[in-house]
């Protein structure tokens, strides 16, 4: 078995035990792959810490580090005490066994409690993966970064430790249809009765990671230069630098699906990049109307997912964006906020099988569109 088809196997093997998780279980093979951290969001309860804990256990020999993060979480309980024989020998070295700096996956729960003690050094991890801590500076062996949090940052200082998250993914409840598999995944973990699990190691993951270099983007590149402009024309910031580390999301996506060449359905790596939760219809909009016409072989399960759009909750979502509208004192950025979920809800409403509802969702539509126009 070569090694994609082995980190496959890992990844079915998590997406078997967490019913509603495939999202999630993928996009962090995509940043395992691609070497970039990952941001989970969503409420207590919803499996995060969980999946990650089982995906750490599939890494054979791999050092794991899991932490949640208070206000008052001092550096010492992320990179290690000072070593006490050195101290008193008069250098400082921290004793860094079983701690974040030897860890293959890291998993920071809570991640935008971090302090100003330990902002600094959590941020050339993340971005450098370097941990340097007064003279000491070492490499860190980390394949992958995941940080959790229930809420996005307000701090603009916390804003910079979001940056170091290319991925993020929100992570919600299941939904109550699927609750009895839910139920029954749940109680096998619980009595310890999951299949074995297979292993994958830590050289295996750094190889993967090489070779993802070597996939052939040149295929695409005109396509995702568009894209990269038309998100910023949106109002959606795509650094440079962060358009340069996309790419290796891209050539995740390839290599995943057994491909050394990218093709236009790769593209839906980009849904995950926003940085608001407004943004994510945006995103998807912007996207999916561009991977749909793509019908190249062995694209990824994920970038095809195109879920069947709820008519009561599309009807729902253009009553609040109607009702925003109709508040009045709206903002330029807020303004355009709006007539692009609009879009977007226009795009999905394409996908309603039952032709009375989907008319009845393109009156509204319409109607919301008139009011627009009448008010510029």
């Amino acid at each position: 078995m070569n090694k994609i088809e082995l980190l496959n196997q890992v990844l079915q093997f998590v997406k078997d035990a967490f019913v509603g998780k495939d999202e999630i279980v993928d996009l962090l093979g995509i940043s395992l792959i691609a070497r970039e951290n990952a941001f989970l969001l969503g409420p207590p309860g919803t499996a995060k810490s969980a999946i990650i804990r089982m995906l750490s256990s599939c890494v054979k020999d791999g050092k794991n580090f899991e932490y949640l993060l208070t206000r008052f979480t001092e550096p010492n309980e992320i990179f290690g005490p000072f070593d006490i024989r050195k101290l008193k020998e008069g250098e400082l070295v921290t004793n860094t066994e079983g701690m974040m700096p030897e860890a293959s996956l890291v998993f920071l729960d809570e991640i935008f409690n971090a302090n100003s003690a330990i902002l600094n050094s959590l941020l050339m991890a993340l971005n450098e993966r370097i941990f340097r801590r007064g003279k000491e500076t070492r490499k860190l062996p980390s394949l992958m970064f995941v940080g959790a949090s229930n809420v996005l940052p307000e701090d603009e200082a916390l804003n910079a430790l979001l940056d170091r998250f290319l991925i993020r993914v929100r992570c919600d409840y299941v939904d109550t249809d699927r609750l009895e598999e839910v139920l029954l995944a749940g109680w096998k973990l619980e009595n310890k009765t999951v299949e074995q699990k297979p292993e994958i190691t830590p050289d295996d993951i750094i190889e993967l990671q090489q070779q993802s270099r070597q996939v052939d983007l040149t295929p695409i590149r005109k396509q995702y230069v568009d894209i990269i402009h038309n998100l910023r024309n949106t109002g959606i910031k795509v650094s440079d630098r962060r358009a340069v580390k996309v790419q290796n999301l891209l050539a995740a996506s390839a290599l995943i699906c057994g491909r050394d060449t990218a093709i236009l359905s790769d593209l839906w790596v980009l849904k995950y990049i926003w940085d608001t939760e407004e943004q994510i219809e945006i995103l998807a909009g912007i996207i999916d109307s561009i991977i749909e016409k793509d019908e190249a072989p062995k694209a990824h399960p994920q970038a095809m997912y195109n879920k069947t759009p709820n008519a009561e909750e599309l009807a729902k979502e253009i009553l609040l964006l109607t009702e925003k509208w109709n508040s009045g004192n709206l903002t330029f950025e807020e303004q355009n906020v709006i007539k692009d979920k609009l879009r977007y809800i226009q795009t999905r409403t394409n996908w309603i099988r039952n032709n009375e509802h989907r008319q009845h969702i393109e009156r509204e539509i319409e109607a919301l569109w008139k009011k627009i126009l009448q008010t510029i």
